[in-house]
């Protein structure tokens, strides 16, 4: 996986009661495991490595791309479920000239005086963008994620080869092998059976293929199709640009690693994007028979002419351009621009034994590193409790920590569906980190958090930049980014805040799964920069210090007035918490404390209370009840604090669950209803949240949160999910003294290797 090098020592692991002693974690996994015997267009499967991921249709590649659709947002084409993607995979189309974010600029009042905000002079109405500039709409499309290339299926008669339809593919079967990441995909072709093993190397991004089809000899070929990038909202690939890119086949050479083994490599450019496609195997035939196709198929007298192919294909980054660096992090992203060398991109793949072997290698690798991942960290049993619930609960727990490790622990902050599709053009939304990462940390696989984590040292400087623009100390983290942590021109995502303590809080759940003092000069800067910013951006009135105007709250449905909000009861409690932390962090480090973030924590106004219960914000409406219950993250999201009273925090969850707009949620509500009736010590909400029937909590059979039709993948809604059922589990500071405290009393709840909650 997307592992650090670091040398961090992990906390040790610690465990709940279970009169069954430790917990039989193959069993547990392996339960789960992912079977599907029909096609269900809404539930492909993955395999990936937290910087790479293919997704697969019921044949185990991407032979039947328009039967997995993702459904038009608004009137846009249709994308697919089906994505080939990795981490440093971006392209920009290019602009018709220089656009800067300048044009979207407007002064805001505030406290301070007029400050500039970069908004959008056109509008968001029914998720469609309307009105907007060219400069806005290519500044919130570019760079946009690419789809790598599609792998799929093909039958050949007389030479000439023809795509797979729903029809052709009889008595299928699919297994996921959440135990080796592996997936075994059997089915009936032409009257044959074939069976298929698709595998992901753990370090490479490389994809392991073995294809057993005795009775199809000559007649089924792999090709791999490239597309053009695309800037629509939820495709990442654009069918109908083949002169706008290139795709050239070299020459096959040996590749050294064993006799009759050969590698063929395609070079791919799409502006200033450029990456590599390597394709290794033997008794392979490699052509190019088309503008950017690839056909792959056995040598007449090779041992896939009596019916076996066994090849790998990886994927690699130039490391120039619009594709940076694999897994860069520090300074490597922040020199990734035009101009910047390839050979390091290149090597980091195919030097020394890191070169891409055959597909049955792959697997091997992908089989050697998994067990190795489910037996590291936390695990959580429900399997002896015999409330029906729990049997789902623990699916949906496991087939999550598959998922955020696969889609969420590489080098960057995933976008929000991961690796497996478009949304918001493949960038990320900081706001959003948190629920991605956070969990890596209580589960106690802090690796996988502190890559996306380290990001935040590459676009500092720009951070700082903003902020200074605006008259505030410290970095203003931004919203919708790409790896080059350019802002995206928006109505809304710029006045947001409580992106700004998620730092913080990310650095201090890795310190508290390995109490260091490496972790603490690794983050020292992000977390004071952060507080810097924090301290400077509240200001002082005769109620005390006050947060706004102008902003936007974790809940959106004020974006409207965002010229006049103030006061939001989660980031008015966000601030408190994470300006204590950061001050924690100059204490543990022997460092003079910061006089102004002691005063701001310490006198900030309280959140309005109305009726008994939390206010959303501190103007009218007051609370609107649609979108994030947010108030609520106030005491769950994060551990009790000066600003908030249990009681009123009692009668806002009860509030909310009493009348809440469920249709307008989002999946990550449901875990935040569950930390907060947890830390009330309501154990029998926290778990009626976690499974409340609404359409956005649903959870497919693949493990996917499921939104809508064009966002079919929610990965914040797994994440929140892991950050929900380890704190209810392993419990948080100043909990009760007992088991699993988040868990009804009659459960049988066995846990271990989690980290406790703040």
């Amino acid at each position: 996986m997307s592992i650090s090098n670091s040398t961090y020592q992990l906390a040790s692991p610690t465990s709940g009661v279970s009169a069954r002693g430790p917990i039989d974690r193959k069993e547990l996994v392996r339960r789960h495991n992912v079977r599907q015997q029909a096609l269900d267009a809404r539930s492909p499967v993955s395999v990936g490595n937290g910087e790479f991921a293919f997704t697969m249709d019921l044949t185990g590649l991407q032979s039947l791309p328009d039967s997995y659709p993702v459904g038009a947002r608004d009137e846009l084409p249709p994308g697919t479920l089906l994505g080939t993607q990795a981490q440093w995979g971006w392209h920009a189309t290019p602009p018709a000239q220089a656009y800067e974010l300048s044009g979207s600029t407007v002064l805001y009042d505030s406290p301070r005086g007029p400050v500039p905000y970069v908004d959008m002079a056109g509008g968001i109405v029914n998720d469609r963008e309307t009105g907007t500039s060219p400069a806005e709409t290519w500044l919130r499309a570019n760079p946009h994620r690419l789809d790598l290339g599609r792998i799929g299926f093909r039958l050949v008669d007389a030479g000439e080869d023809r795509s797979l339809s729903e029809g052709d593919v009889d008595d299928a079967e699919q297994t996921l092998d959440l135990w080796t990441g592996t997936v075994t995909s059997r089915f009936t072709l032409a009257g044959h059976p074939v069976t298929v093993m698709t595998a992901c190397h753990p370090e490479r991004d490389e994809l392991g293929i073995r294809v057993e089809s005795p009775g199809l000899q000559g007649r089924l070929a792999i090709t791999i199709d490239f597309p053009y990038g695309s800037e629509a909202w939820h495709d990442a690939a654009d069918w109908t640009s083949p002169d706008s890119h290139t795709t050239t086949l070299g020459d096959p050479a040996a590749s050294g690693l064993h006799a009759g083994s050969t590698a063929w490599t395609a070079h791919r450019e799409l502006d200033a994007s450029r990456y590599q496609v390597v394709i290794t195997g033997r008794g392979l035939t490699v052509l190019q028979t088309g503008q950017h196709r690839l056909r792959i198929s056995p040598n007449p007298g090779s041992s896939g002419s009596q019916g076996v192919m066994d090849l790998a294909v990886a994927f690699v980054s130039a490391g120039e351009g619009d594709c940076v660096p694999r897994g860069a992090t520090g300074a490597a992203l922040a020199v990734a621009r035009p101009g910047a060398g390839t050979a390091a991109g290149t090597a980091v793949v195919l030097s020394g034994t890191a070169r891409p072997a055959a597909g049955s290698s792959v697997a091997a690798a992908s089989e050697a590193y998994w067990p190795g991942f489910w037996l590291s960290g936390g695990a959580i049993e429900l399997a002896a409790t015999d409330d029906p619930r729990a049997k789902e609960l623990e699916r949906r727990i496991v087939l999550s920590q598959y998922l955020t490790a696969i889609n969420c622990s590489g080098s960057l902050p995933p976008q929000e569906t991961g690796l497996v599709c478009n949304s918001w053009r493949g960038r990320f939304h900081l706001e959003m980190h948190w629920w991605h990462a956070a969990h890596f940390a209580h589960w106690n696989r802090v690796e996988h958090l502190l890559p996306s984590l380290r990001w935040y040292s590459t676009v500092l400087e720009g951070a700082r930049q903003t902020a200074r623009a605006q008259g505030f100390d410290g970095v203003r983290w931004p919203k919708q980014v790409g790896p080059d942590g350019r802002e995206s021109p928006s109505p809304i995502g710029t006045f947001l805040v409580w992106q700004q303590p998620h730092p913080i809080h990310l650095a201090e759940l890795a310190y508290r799964a390995n109490p260091s003092r490496e972790v603490l000069e690794e983050f020292a800067e992000i977390v004071f920069e952060s507080a810097a910013f924090m301290a400077s951006f509240a200001h002082r009135t005769p109620r005390g210090f006050e947060l706004g105007p102008p902003l936007i709250p974790a809940q959106e449905s004020y974006g409207s007035i965002r010229a006049s909000v103030t006061n939001p009861t989660f980031e008015l409690a966000y601030w408190q918490w994470a300006l204590r932390v950061a001050a924690a962090w100059r204490d543990r480090l022997g460092l003079e404390p910061v006089q102004a973030w002691q005063e701001v924590a310490g006198h900030l106004v309280k959140p309005r209370v109305l009726d008994g219960s939390y206010a959303a914000i501190d103007v009218e409406p007051f609370t609107i009840r649609t979108d994030h219950p947010s108030m609520l993250c106030a005491l769950g999201v994060l551990p009790e604090t000066d600003l908030i009273d249990k009681e009123t925090m009692r009668a806002t969850l009860a509030s909310v669950l009493a009348d809440w707009d469920w249709d307008s949620t989002w999946g990550w509500d449901y875990p935040v209803m569950a930390m907060t009736a947890a830390r009330l010590e309501d154990p029998e909400a926290a778990v009626n949240a976690l499974l409340l029937g609404a359409g956005k909590n649903t959870v497919l059979a693949n493990g996917h949160n499921r939104q809508t039709d064009s966002l079919p993948v929610y990965l914040p809604g797994n994440g929140g999910l892991l950050a929900a059922a380890a704190l209810m589990a392993a419990g948080w500071d100043g909990g009760p003294e007992r088991n699993a405290p988040g868990f009804p009393a009659g459960w049988t709840v066995a846990w271990e290797g989690l980290v406790a909650a703040p």
